[in-house]
This record gives structure tokens, sequence and C-alpha cells, in this order.
């Protein structure tokens, strides 16, 4: 159905850079005509404490893994209502902004917009359209400031850009036809997703199994003889391995400063935080980044190089291990250890070890009853861990990356299923919502109830929600 979308039969200019020809009896309207300006503020503080997600939208902030700062009071704060265009001022160019489905409060640095009756507008057109990739060109242009990060969309910009705008029954088929795409196109990612996490289950049991000796990758059978650890965590492990505590392997072991790096958006170095790290991976490209007089502050007591084993020892997060890859300057930030191994050892099979649910059962010891996960340095430098000579060691890791590719491969090749399943999703609400595709007689022969409606996962639409009424007199609305 999707595939057979066409363009509609007439087009008119729009005049409009970013919008380009639109259906001939759309209006292109400015955005002044179509909201004004809601400033109503809160006189208690006690309503609902809402924030602007770049995916979500408007949403409880309860809902939401926010860091910032929690006011001591909320009094004065901005009032907005179920159907309120609400748009963080500072993030508007980012997808900071949305119709929200809730009454509620908001910064007073947000802005606040409710629909005019004289123009019909769905709620749900809106939020897609200012979500949509086209709109945020136009709310990036009409937002000012020095620095990316500053940019900031006043009142009289936004009311300034211009609006497509078809006829309301269309509008609501658009909405229609996209809630309906959607929930295809999630299922399908999240399918991918499940996919993957099963992939990388079965990948992270062959290696555990590999490093800890209960089966001997290179022949896939157990190992002759085993013999007990000596410590509970371990049970017996390969007859001819040797149990030794980390600190003897180590050459090093760092911990990071107790504090927080200067973040700098045009830094050159990443600075890797327990977020941005996987079991045997590092996310760099998510990587905050610093510059080199902050680099060469954190590095003074060790600069990582190629190998070194990076650590999470605090936070949900911790207990995860991965080295350190070729042909990157990188330096560790909060929450995070660094191991060094001695010649003696492979780096690799250590940090392997480091992630195995042996070595993490000897972390979990350390934090029983915390409040926040908070792994000792003294406890993570005694870990006890098992492992055979280095030659064996390289065997293991030569013949665990030789299993595992094809693991390896599947994952990587989902995830760019993913990432297409993302830019189709993206440039069909872009198209749709700009008339570069008719869906009136697509969205006319869709079935009364969706099947798929009742084990979807609350998103970023508000189809499924209560219909708002524009017209309607909401309370408090003193203008």
């Amino acid at each position: 159905m999707i595939g057979s979308l066409k363009p509609y039969s007439a087009y008119k200019d729009s005049s409009v850079p970013w919008l380009g020809d639109v259906p001939a009896h759309w209006e292109v309207r400015r955005s002044k005509t179509l909201f004004r300006p809601i400033d109503v503020r809160s006189r208690t503080g006690d309503e609902e404490l809402l924030t602007v997600s770049s995916e979500r939208g408007v949403i409880p902030r309860a809902s939401a893994s926010v860091t910032m700062f929690k006011a001591e009071s909320y009094v004065g704060y901005k009032l907005c209502w179920p159907g309120d265009l609400v748009i963080n001022s500072l993030w508007a160019w980012a997808r900071g902004l949305g119709v929200s489905r809730y009454h509620g409060i908001v910064s007073s640095a947000y802005g606040v917009y409710r629909p005019l009756p004289k123009f019909k507008t769905h709620p749900q057109f809106v939020h897609n359209l200012v979500r949509s990739t086209p709109f945020q060109w136009e709310l990036q242009v009409r937002s000012k400031g020095i620095w990316v990060s500053r940019l900031q969309l006043t009142d009289e910009a936004f009311l300034g850009a211009p609006f497509p705008l078809p006829p309301l029954p269309e509008q609501a088929a658009i909405v229609r036809f996209l809630d309906y795409a959607d929930r295809r196109i999630q299922r399908y990612i999240r399918a991918k997703q499940k996919l993957i996490a099963l992939l990388e289950e079965q990948k992270q049991a062959l290696i555990h199994q590999a490093v800890t000796g209960q089966i001997d990758v290179r022949t896939g059978q157990p190992y002759s003889a085993y013999k007990p650890s000596g410590v509970e965590w371990l049970g017996d492990v390969p007859a001819h391995w040797q149990v030794v505590r980390l600190k003897f392997i180590s050459a090093k072991i760092v911990d990071c400063l107790h504090e927080t790096p200067k973040y700098s958006e045009n830094g050159e170095f990443p600075a890797i935080r327990t977020a941005d790290i996987s079991p045997g991976i590092l996310h760099l490209s998510s990587a905050r980044r610093i510059e080199a007089d902050e680099y060469v502050r954190w590095i003074e007591r060790l600069e990582p190089k190629p190998g070194d084993i990076l650590y999470s020892r605090e936070g949900e997060r911790f207990g995860i291990a991965a080295c350190v890859p070729d042909g990157v300057r990188l330096c560790i930030s909060q929450r995070m250890m660094i191991f060094r191994v001695r010649p003696e050892h492979n780096p690799v099979f250590v940090m392997w070890l480091l992630n195995s649910t042996q070595v993490y059962a000897q972390a979990c010891q350390d934090i029983m009853g915390a409040t926040a996960p908070h792994v000792n340095v003294s406890t993570i430098r005694n870990y006890f861990l098992a492992l055979p000579a280095r030659a064996e060691q390289d065997s293991l890791v030569n013949k665990i990356e030789t299993a595992t590719n094809g693991f390896t491969g599947a994952i990587s090749n989902t995830e760019k299923e993913i990432s297409f399943l993302h830019e189709y999703r993206t440039r069909l609400l872009a198209d749709v919502v700009t008339g570069k595709l008719d869906v009136r007689e697509a969205a006319a022969a869709l079935p009364e109830v969706d099947p798929l409606a009742a084990d979807d996962s609350p998103g970023d639409s508000l189809a499924t929600k209560p219909e708002f009424d524009n017209n309607k007199e909401l309370p408090n609305a003193e203008y």
C-alpha cells in the first residue's frame, strides 16, 4: 500500500524554499494566523511537570531520563493543556517541541502556543509537521544565537514561520495513514531489535564459555581435567589454568578524576563515560568530547593506548569492560577506570574475563545494600581471575573471533536494516506532511480497527489518544 502512493494531481509554488511545490488546494499560512502564544503561570507549582524529548515530544518529566537539576519550587512555571504546541526555545531546531497531550507545567523558557479556531488544525498533524525534517530546517534558520547549542527561537520568529495547511478532513486522513504506517515500521524495528538481542546473547554466551574454561572453543569440548579454584565465584577451572588477582596481572590500574570534564562540542578527544561502553565495544560516535588542554589534564596519570582496558565501576552500567581500539586518542571520564595488563597476558582475553558473570558476581558483593551501584577500587584490584598461559590466551582469542564472526556480521547487517527503517520513516513522514505524496485513498481503505493498535508501545504518535477540540474553552486560560 505504501509503495503505491503517488503525488497529487496538481501543484502550485509555495514560495518557500524547503517546502517547494504544494498541492494546489492547500494553503500556506504564517504560524501567527494559526496560533497565539499563551503565558499562563502556575500559582502553586503542583501541576504535573512536563518536559520535551527529541524522540517522544512532550512527556511527563517523571518518565524521562533527565539529569538536570530540579527546582525547589515550580511556582511561576508556564501552564499548558492538551492540544497546545510546546516549544523548548533553545532546542526547537533539534526537535525540542511537540503538541502536548497532557495538562501540566513547563519551564518558563518554553513557548506555549494555542491553535486559533478560525483555521482548523488537527493536533497530530501539527505535531508531525513541526517535528518533520523539512520544518526543522525552517526552525534552525529562525533560531538565532552565537553557538549552535545556544540558538533560541523567539515567539516572533516562530509566529513568522510558513505553515502548509491542507483541509481539516485531509489532515485527519494524513494522521490516520501515518499512524497506521508508523505502527508497522515500529513493529519491524522492534522485531529486528529482538533479533539483535538474541544474537548478542548467543555471542556473549559463547565468549563466556570460552574465557571461563567451560568449553575449549578450539575443540568444541570441555577440557580434559578440572580443579577447584578455591574461589566461590569461579568454581572449578581447567586444571592447568592459574587463579590470580587482577592487580598481579596489571601493569597499571588507574581510576578517573572524581569530577566532571569540561566537555566541548568542538573538542577533538572522546571522553568515555559509562553510557559509551558495552561489553567489548566503545561507542565513540556518541561520546562527548573535550579540548586538548582538558585532555592533557585527564591523562596525567595514564594516556590510554590501544589494548588498554576501560571499565565502568559506578552507576547502573557498572562492571562493563572494552579495549581501546587502534587509531584513536581518548581518555576516561567520570565513573570509569583503565587497566593496562602485563605483556605476559592478552588484554582482549582479560577484557572478556572482566565482562564475565564470575567477575560481575565479585563486584556485586561490594555494592550490596548500596542505593547507587559503586564498586570500590580496592575490590576491583583484588578480583580473582582464572586464566591460562599467554600462548593459550592468544589461541582462544583468535578462535573466539572466528567463532563469533557470524554473529557480529548478522548484528551489523540488522543494525543497518534498522537504520534504513528509521530513515524511511523520517522520509515518509516528511513527504506526506509536505504534500509530496497523496495518502487520501490509502487512508480511506484502512481497516476501522488496527489489529496492531493493542500491542503498540507508546511512542511519538498522538493519533491513538483522545481527540482535542481546539474550539473549547480551557480552564484558567487568562490571555
